[in-house]
């Protein structure tokens, strides 16, 4: 199945790359590590190049791609409860808690290096993070600080459920009205829409 990143920000989007349905998890689209990579270089989280290295990297160290895999399932299933919650107006105290390790243990290797792209003239600097090199869990430390700088943003009030039955994806409403209902129009709003034809009939 192909990645969609509908949500407007990369944590939502790693929610959304299985189904939430009420008889459980449906569509896993994260089959392994390497569907991982890909579905990271799609939302912006690493680079292709990156993307290609951590693939090749996770060849010669499968215990540690697995591991990687899991971590990054485990950080999928938080942002879930956790925004899930905040969305219905009922914060998950439990949820919170489990992020803020997460988010502890990435931000153990956030740093501060010089911008690439500034004159040294004028030095400026970005955010980097130590071990991104060597590391396969380091595909989820973006993604986190991602959801930290969501939860801290006013836009935390934006972020919506899909309506549809059975989807459960999420995404930050950023329409013009805030009237959002669906991930996508073309896959659960037409099948609303054809199932209040049908009831009307």
């Amino acid at each position: 199945m192909e990645f969609q990143f509908i949500a407007g920000d990369p944590a939502l989007d790693l929610v959304n790359t299985v189904d939430w349905t009420g008889q459980g998890l449906a569509k896993e689209r994260l089959t392994d590590f390497g569907g991982l990579t890909r579905w990271a270089e799609g939302a912006g989280v690493v680079s292709r190049r990156d993307g290609t290295r951590l693939r090749r990297m996770a060849q010669s160290k499968p215990q540690e791609a697995r591991v990687a895999y899991r971590r990054a399932k485990l950080v999928r299933g938080v942002l879930q409860r956790l925004f899930g919650s905040l969305a219905e107006g009922r914060p998950d105290p439990i949820a919170l808690e489990q992020f803020n390790r997460l988010l502890g243990r990435a931000l153990e290797q956030m740093e501060v290096i010089p911008s690439r792209r500034t004159p040294s003239r004028s030095e400026r600097f970005q955010l980097g993070w130590k071990g991104r090199e060597e590391r396969l869990d380091s595909i989820v430390w973006p993604v986190l600080w991602s959801a930290a700088s969501l939860l801290a943003s006013d836009e935390l009030f934006q972020v919506s459920v899909c309506g549809g039955p059975d989807c459960g994806w999420m995404y930050v409403d950023r329409s013009r009205n805030g009237l959002r209902r669906w991930c996508q129009m073309e896959t659960c709003g037409t099948r609303e829409k054809s199932r209040r034809r049908r009831v009307s009939k």
